[in-house]
């Protein structure tokens, strides 16, 4: 008999509460389209600071209209059949836009900078099913004051906002710390399309909907989810690893360089790092820039003690192992992922001399006890993605506190000599001068590359200065060594007075960056 009692009892809570808890796991699914729309946006348009703020503007306008016109159409249509049909249909959209983007994404990227592009394309894929989930909270504080008639509607709306926001914040612990480490983003939306339209669809049944229209709902649904999972399984020879990472989209794929067969990794749309697969040498590098380690041969010869920020395929580290045995090598790395991909598909290996750490770069710096002779950062993947804590003053103050005498930092960056105005990589020069007033900057590619290339910029922790025209220089054995007379920038020759000295205080390295992709791209 209390067995029987406590069964009523759930029954009737259930019952009570079944459109609150059905708020509670709509809520949740707004927050987790919000925080994976930001990754599938950095994809085309890098994780900057217009990403976020588009995919939160566009999902709070949406949600605002949602519970606007959610509140009339409720009053107009207080109807559970309504309310179940407005769930099934966020489900069947979200769907249906995530299929679209396989086709709209690329071509908005090409049609629209990275300023407006992610505006745009949130718009597109996102603003649509969140509109519709905004819907259900006023429609739920009317279901409920209809069929609950002793609540009040202050009691109702506190309790319906409650838990849809408290599912929102569920939504959003569960996507970061969860599926996005464990699932890949496309598995992550089609999921949660099929939570909402299985939560709209079931109720439907229930109540006894008319099943000529569930059934064509259904037959849509099959065929939206059918050719989502033939675009998630269809193949491409060339990638031999696809996955998406903590921090990033991870893509391993075969291809060729120069003329060579090279396996190149590649984080969210930016080519990171590469190997050639006809050689066993470490020291072999595929991409020029990186062949600029070999700096310390000039600036500190006795170098003993590195340090790379940002791993990727972890060639750096493997050049240094291998052409100085006596070298110590710690690796910062923030992608947990990184170093045991870098063993399976680009030949790195476990060594005594190495030490990797999975922690941010700069705080890593910051709170070692260790000095350095070289630090070497090359976690500016590209113009896209640029971290803004590592392009401060405060940061090159952190980095000259933890190199030794004659210590150098080396740093990789993505730049556009020909851009005459404000842009980030005359900021950047103009920022480590202000720390490292014994520097150096090269352009890899050459002074009179037009466009972007890759920018190299060195901080000398010494009064020594280094005679790039010395004979010594110009006739080593090492050609990025010998090159560089060609390949230095003559900083004097720019206005340097009209750019911006960066501060984590105030770095708008996105608006920097987005003035020059304008230039690039025309738009």
């Amino acid at each position: 008999m209390e067995q029987k009692k406590i069964i009523q009892l759930a029954a009737k809570f259930f019952e009570r509460n079944f459109l609150v808890f059905t708020v509670f796991i709509t809520g949740a699914c707004v927050l987790v389209v919000e925080v994976v729309a930001m990754r599938v946006l950095a994809t085309y348009y890098g994780n900057t600071i217009f990403t976020s703020s588009s995919v939160i503007t566009v999902i709070l306008a949406a949600l605002s209209i949602g519970y606007y016109f959610g509140g009339k159409f409720s009053d107009k249509n207080p109807s559970l059949k309504w309310f179940f049909t407005i769930i099934l249909l966020s489900g069947l959209c979200l769907l249906f836009l995530h299929f679209l983007s396989e086709i709209i994404l690329p071509v908005l990227s090409l049609i629209f900078s990275i300023v407006l592009g992610p505006l745009m394309s949130s718009l597109v894929l996102f603003f649509f099913p969140a509109l519709l989930l905004g819907t259900l909270s006023p429609y739920t504080i009317k279901l409920q004051s209809i069929y609950f008639k002793e609540q009040g509607i202050g009691a109702i709306s506190g309790k319906v906002f409650f838990w849809s926001t408290l599912g929102s914040i569920a939504g959003s612990l569960l996507t970061g710390f969860i599926l996005i480490p464990n699932f890949g983003i496309n598995q992550i939306i089609i999921a949660t399309g099929i939570v909402l339209f299985l939560l709209g669809f079931l109720p439907l049944i229930k109540l006894g909907a008319d099943k000529k229209y569930l059934y064509k709902f259904f037959i849509v649904f099959f065929i939206i989810l059918g050719n989502l999972l033939i675009i998630g399984y269809k193949a491409d020879e060339n990638i031999i690893y696809s996955k998406d990472g903590v921090y990033e989209k991870i893509v391993i794929r075969d291809g060729e360089y120069k003329d060579r067969p090279v396996r190149f990794f590649q984080q969210d749309r930016s080519m990171s790092g590469g190997m050639f697969l006809d050689s066993d040498n470490p020291a072999d590098l595929v991409f020029n820039y990186t062949k600029y380690y070999s700096l310390y041969k000039i600036f500190n010869q006795e170098a003993k003690n590195f340090l790379v920020v940002g791993g990727g395929a972890y060639s750096i580290p493997k050049a240094i192992l291998k052409n100085l045995p006596q070298a110590n090598v710690d690796v910062s790395e923030i992608e947990p992922s990184l170093f045991e991909l870098a063993k399976k598909y680009f030949k790195a290996e476990d060594n005594p001399r190495l030490r990797n750490f999975t922690e941010d770069g700069r705080r890593l710096i910051g709170s070692s006890d260790r000095k350095y002779d070289m630090i070497f950062s090359d976690v500016y993947f590209s113009l896209y993605s640029v971290p803004v804590h590592f392009t401060t003053q405060e940061f090159f103050k952190i980095v000259k506190e933890k190199l030794n005498k004659d210590g150098i930092l080396v740093i990789n960056i993505i730049g556009d000599l020909s851009f005459e105005k404000q842009s980030l990589i005359m900021s950047e020069i103009k920022t480590i001068k202000t720390v490292f007033d014994n520097s150096y900057f090269f352009a890899v590619e050459g002074l009179e590359k037009i466009g972007a290339q890759n920018i190299i910029i060195v901080g000398y922790n010494s009064d020594k200065k280094i005679d790039l025209n010395s004979p010594a220089i110009a006739s080593h054995q090492d050609s990025i060594i010998s090159s560089l007379k060609d390949k230095a920038i003559d900083v004097d020759k720019f206005n340097l007075s009209s750019q911006l000295v960066l501060t984590d205080d105030f770095a708008p390295v996105e608006y920097l960056t987005a003035k020059v992709l304008s230039k690039r791209f025309g738009n």
